[in-house]
């Protein structure tokens, strides 16, 4: 059985290391360099949880449901994000739209790890919206209300999802829960916005 994670002991500590990640983006997207994760938060009980009790490593699935498009696989190992990874994964949250790419927040990719555990449901994570361009998103908030001027989506903090085999309503309150950024609810279009903003809720 797949143990919980104490999201304090993998959330909070990891936005040390996410700050480094978004004061130093220039640098980090030049060299190609990836932060460590390794500040004392990763322990034999979370790398159990996560793929065995030998792997070490984090692994999410994830597919865009408008290209098709699926990443599945380790994102972290051994102290590390694995920048192969990260280039698949902006692969598939770009704005499907324009096409453009964009560098995924890591700790977005750990928030989305996290409730996964929480939630017990390892299937994969439908992505409804990722990153989003400045001219997508100044399209939708011309047909839609719901859209912000500053969307965290255009930073690559966001993401709108579903996780099949798991209620809505369920996905909510667990991230929620969590307290690691900000979390909307639509139920009407079948997604919950997760984000890596202050914590809000609407």
């Amino acid at each position: 059985m797949k143990r919980f994670i104490n999201p304090g002991d993998l959330l909070e500590k990891n936005r040390i290391a996410a700050d480094q990640f978004d004061s130093d983006r220039r640098s980090f997207l030049k060299h190609g360099l990836f932060m460590t994760a390794a500040l004392g938060f990763w322990t034999p009980e979370l790398a159990q949880a996560s793929t065995g009790p030998a792997a070490g490593g984090r692994t999410l699935c994830l597919t865009n449901v408008h290209t098709g498009e699926r990443f599945k696989g380790e994102y972290w190992q051994n102290g590390r994000y694995i920048p192969d990874a990260f280039g698949s994964i902006k692969t598939v949250m770009r704005d499907h739209r324009t096409n453009e790419r964009f560098p995924i927040d890591p700790r977005l990719m750990d928030i989305l790890y996290v409730l996964q555990h929480r939630l017990e449901n390892f299937s994969t994570f439908e992505v409804f919206s990722g990153y989003r361009s400045e001219t997508t998103n100044a399209r939708l908030r011309r047909i839609s209300h719901g859209v912000a001027a500053h969307s965290l989506h255009m930073t690559g903090q966001a993401c709108d999802l579903n996780l099949p085999g798991t209620r809505l309503s369920n996905v909510r309150q667990a991230a929620i829960k969590l307290r690691s950024g900000g979390v909307g609810y639509y139920p009407s279009s079948d997604f919950v916005h997760v984000d890596t903003g202050r914590v809000r809720y609407w």
